[in-house]
């Protein structure tokens, strides 16, 4: 792969004569404002990360956590740019470390995206109901394993694709128009769905196949964004399937590191973990254990101040293991996530640990697991028959007032009567796309529970 494709700032949807105007803005920079301004981005802040959305203000969301994901996703990108550029001096007439940064930065601020509701538990329920539940009927019906397998398998991480390139702005060929650079490295995953006897051939690849990136509705756009920035293909490849993005290491090391230690912080805060045991988790962390007026803080200053710290080294110690292994990730040979190839992943191994046992099992963050499962479950029933009614022209009022409150964006490019597929992926754009307190609100009126100004039935 060659540096100069892959930092492409060129446009999806858009001629290169059609860019914009110099604003004081790179493209890049330009990206990252786009995301900012969508209104996917914005429902993000009522959207679980991990602990339900609290009393407390201090526990993070998607939104706060997709913000600190790209601050740290910039630092990196601006620490490897800058030696990129030394490394390869013919890059300096084009590119400055900084457009690594923003590059980084934007696709860290996108990579959460097509979360449903509920965190990782919401795409383990739209997953299991078309595997086990009421869902599964349309499988023989779809007769297409990999469609099939986008359904069983569903992905956030693609979810997230189709939202940016198709989504948002649909009537619009290119959905946000993001650069060709930024939706690479947004891509940890750059590859289809696989079959089960795909994955048990996958050796050598476990990271990158492990999940998918987009689903066979977008592959053809996907396709193209390999094209433009110039990723390579394993000798044996799937005609899907891509080495990743060199810069989306960068974007995982970021996500990485937040959710590690930000988590690590939620769960001292909420008295999940002591302070003894949280101090303990993260100075190991720290390589110059500078604590000047350490003594002189408060338990919660304290941990905000090492969390700083080790996030400040771990930065570090991630960009050197990147430059350590740019050959190797270049050739498309390193499947490895960065963070575990760095001196402290032993460390962070000990963290995670933790976070299992005290903090990811705690009984409310199960029990909105729990729920998840129930209300996007009754959520996809109810509107996968009434979407499939409304196509099939055999609505009853039940079902038609049921389809009134599906906004109109969701019927784009309707056909009298689209494949069983399109349907299903419309209505999880619609139910994924939701906020927590919004699905469980409409859950509850189309059930009965709770009516209209919020009075709750007897």
């Amino acid at each position: 792969m060659d540096w100069k494709l892959l930092l492409t700032d060129d446009r999806l949807g858009i001629e290169k004569s059609q860019l914009s105007k110099k604003d004081g803005r790179s493209q890049f920079q330009k990206d990252f404002d786009r995301i900012v301004f969508s209104p996917a981005f914005r429902r993000l802040q009522d959207k679980t990360q991990v602990f339900p959305l609290p009393e407390s203000d201090f526990v993070h969301t998607r939104l706060t956590h997709s913000l600190e994901v790209s601050v740290v996703g910039r630092s990196l990108g601006n620490l490897v740019g800058e030696r990129i550029i030394a490394k390869h001096p013919k890059l300096k007439k084009d590119f400055t470390q900084f457009h690594f940064g923003e590059i980084v930065a934007a696709a860290c601020l996108a990579h959460d995206i097509g979360n449903p509701p509920f965190g990782h538990s919401g795409e383990d329920a739209i997953a299991e109901y078309f595997k086990n539940g009421n869902g599964k009927k349309f499988k023989e019906e779809i007769n297409d394993e990999k469609k099939w397998n986008d359904l069983i398998r569903f992905e956030g991480n693609a979810q997230g694709f189709r939202i940016i390139t198709k989504l948002q702005n649909q009537d619009v060929d290119g959905g946000l128009q993001l650069t060709y650079a930024t939706l690479s490295a947004l891509n940890k995953y750059p590859k289809e769905s696989l079959t089960d006897l795909e994955i048990k051939h996958a050796k050598g690849h476990k990271n990158i196949y492990k999940k998918f990136g987009f689903f066979q509705s977008e592959k053809e756009i996907y396709k193209h964004v390999a094209e433009k920035t110039g990723l390579t293909k394993p000798v044996t490849a799937e005609k899907y399937l891509w080495h990743r993005h060199p810069l989306s290491f960068l974007v995982e090391a970021a996500d990485d590191i937040c959710y590690s230690i930000m988590d690590l912080e939620d769960g001292f805060r909420l008295g999940l973990l002591s302070f003894k045991e949280t101090e303990s988790l993260l100075l190991p962390l720290i390589h110059k254990r500078d604590l000047s007026g350490y003594k002189k803080r408060d338990d919660n200053e304290k941990v905000g101040y090492l969390r700083a710290k080790a996030i400040s080294d771990l930065v570090n110690l991630v960009a050197d293991a990147f430059m350590e292994n740019e050959t190797e990730i270049l050739a498309g040979n390193f499947n490895k996530e960065l963070v575990t190839v760095i001196s402290k992943s032993n460390t962070l191994k000990k963290i995670e640990k933790a976070s299992i046992a005290k903090i990811y099992r705690h009984r409310s963050v199960v029990e909105r697991e729990v729920a998840g499962y129930e209300v996007l479950g009754g959520l996809l029933d109810t509107f996968i028959t009434a979407y499939n009614e409304y196509s099939n022209h055999n609505l009853t009022p039940k079902y038609r007032a049921i389809i009134n409150l599906i906004p109109r964006r969701f019927f784009f490019g309707e056909k009298n009567n689209p494949e069983l597929y399109q349907r299903l992926l419309r209505v999880i754009d619609f139910i994924s796309g939701m906020t927590d307190s919004y699905a469980i609100s409409i859950f509850r009126k189309i059930k009965g529970i709770s009516l209209p100004g919020g009075r709750v039935t007897e």
